[in-house]
């Protein structure tokens, strides 16, 4: 789930939209919490996006493990991911993220700290 934009009256108007991302970063911090799972300073991972129930058969099978290229944008989904389980973000100086399509959605991460990059 994507971090929305919000406004101070969201903590009196409480959108639907605000309330799913509270309820999101919830569900993340308590896995991790059950999991014994923190995020370091380099974060690699991959988001599993859930395909719409509307599409066909055929079209599911196509589209399962492609590029997801719509919105939510990656950074949006980043950012959310971090809030929850970071207090502050700023000691995290490599991010390596990908988006695709899922019969459900989850998150998987990586350690790819023996990789070298050229």
């Amino acid at each position: 789930m994507a971090k929305p934009r919000m406004t101070q009256a969201d903590s009196w108007k409480k959108r639907p939209i605000v309330l799913k991302y509270w309820d999101y970063k919830h569900d993340i911090k308590e896995w991790a919490f059950k999991n014994d799972f923190k995020l370091g300073n380099e974060i690699y991972c991959v988001f599993h996006i859930p395909m719409p129930k509307s599409w066909s058969v055929k079209k599911k099978k196509e589209m399962i493990g492609k590029h997801h290229q719509q919105r939510p944008d990656i950074d949006n989904l980043l950012k959310g991911l971090m809030d929850a389980l970071l207090d502050e973000d700023s000691h995290v100086h490599t991010v390596y993220a990908r988006k695709i399509w899922s019969d459900k959605g989850c998150i998987d991460f990586y350690n790819l700290t023996s990789l070298t990059l050229s």
